[in-house]
């Protein structure tokens, strides 16, 4: 494994650790700035349309920069944020801390993704993609607990601190480990723009979108899924979500290996655990054993969605993937908001606290729909390619050579 994987990784995590841990201080935040929770949860709303917004738009403006150059460069940015929220006088200044640490941090997971890939050969990019993605399912394990604690412990400050040392080690690294490639001739904007012209690519970022949206849809509201369904103690939770969080660690590289083998038959079979597993949860969550049991695989299904869906995108804006791949950060942040508010409007419709369960399941399948339409879509371009390039054949030299000239 190519060490440059393991600071990109650690990006992810800083990254993934500053997204969620903010949930955990809200209480001391509010407390500190004299705001009630709801308003400190702005915090985190104005985080996740920081990551929609920023991630291809800071793609966008760097289509004419090295890959590593922008690396560096938005890390830069991310350690700044880490700063400014560590030392805000007040909750404006936070919030702005906390929508630029959005910005630079998801432009910086879609173009390290491409990175990644780049850094391995053919057979094995799906895994690298899975290796980076990894540091963010390994700091809903360790970094978010462990930013919680320590904020706690020592003051909200402290966990921005924390992370903000863990950018500059992770500055350090791409500085040192990411190979440098240059720009490759005729990239510029436009053509990274073209690719959205695509509509398989639509597709593609619509198994996205819904495939990531269960996770959120039942993470959400598992708290009250545990003690009002399943008969946990309130204490019981955080010990669930950790191995919830080790089901994804488990999940992701097994879904790697998976798309480097064949790539869409990986995306049709993750999105197909997803929804099974969700149906599975449904019948789990009223047993505490069998609850923790589904919650650890359905936490291995809906992290294993990501390799594949990150790759198949990539493959797919062939010649032109860094907007491509960031926007795809957007379509996971999409899946942020839309899990979690189509499985909130089923519990104020009164249908339970299992009914986000089934809205998981739902999307699960309306995912699938959308990889199988993307699947029939990759068929007719390949038919097409392949009639474009019998034609081409099939035309006598000197009129290939008249065509080649004009």
């Amino acid at each position: 494994m190519p060490v440059a994987l393991l600071a990109l990784a650690l990006g992810a995590f800083a990254i993934g650790t500053t997204e969620v841990v903010i949930a955990g201080l809200l209480p001391e935040i509010s407390v500190d700035f004299g705001i009630s929770i709801p308003t400190a949860g702005s915090l985190v709303s104005g985080y996740a349309l920081g990551m929609v917004v920023g991630a291809p738009l800071l793609a966008a403006l760097g289509t004419r920069v090295p890959r590593k150059s922008m690396l560096v460069w938005l890390m830069v940015g991310f350690v700044a944020s880490s700063l400014i929220s560590a030392l805000a006088p007040d909750y404006g200044v936070l919030l702005v801390g906390r929508v630029l640490s959005a910005l630079v941090g998801g432009a910086y997971v879609g173009i390290g993704a491409v990175a990644a890939a780049d850094v391995v050969s053919e057979d094995r990019k799906a895994r690298a993609v899975a290796i980076m993605f990894m540091g963010l399912s390994i700091a809903n394990v360790v970094g978010v607990p462990g930013g919680t604690a320590l904020g706690q412990a020592l003051g909200w400050r402290s966990t921005f601190w924390a992370v903000g040392a863990i950018g500059v080690v992770v500055l350090l690294g791409v500085l040192k480990l990411v190979p440098f490639s240059p720009v490759a001739e005729g990239t510029h904007l436009r053509s990274e723009l073209a690719v959205f012209k695509r509509g398989r690519l639509w597709l593609a970022y619509g198994a996205t979108a819904l495939g990531w949206a269960p996770a959120l849809a039942v993470v959400t509201y598992i708290a009250p899924m545990l003690t009002d369904v399943s008969g946990f103690s309130d204490s019981s939770v955080p010990i669930v979500l950790v191995l919830f969080g080790v089901g994804m660690v488990i999940g992701t590289p097994i879904a790697g290996r998976l798309a480097d083998r064949a790539l869409m038959a990986a995306v049709y079979g993750v999105l197909i655990t997803v929804t099974a597993s969700s149906l599975l949860l449904l019948l789990a969550v009223h047993s505490k054993v069998a609850a923790v049991a589904m919650f650890i695989v359905f936490g291995a299904a809906v992290a294993a969605v990501i390799p594949p869906v990150q790759a198949k995108v990539m493959a797919t804006a062939e010649g032109a993937p860094n907007l491509a791949s960031a926007a795809n950060i957007s379509a996971f942040n999409i899946g942020n908001a839309v899990g979690p508010f189509l499985g909130g409007m089923t519990i104020s419709a009164g249908l339970g606290y299992t009914s986000p369960i089934w809205i998981a399941a739902l999307l699960g399948a309306g995912a699938l729909i959308f990889a199988l339409l993307c699947g029939l879509a990759d068929g007719r371009h390949r038919s097409r390619v392949a009639a474009d390039a019998a034609a081409a054949a099939s035309q006598p030299p000197a009129k290939q050579q008249a065509e080649v000239r004009s």
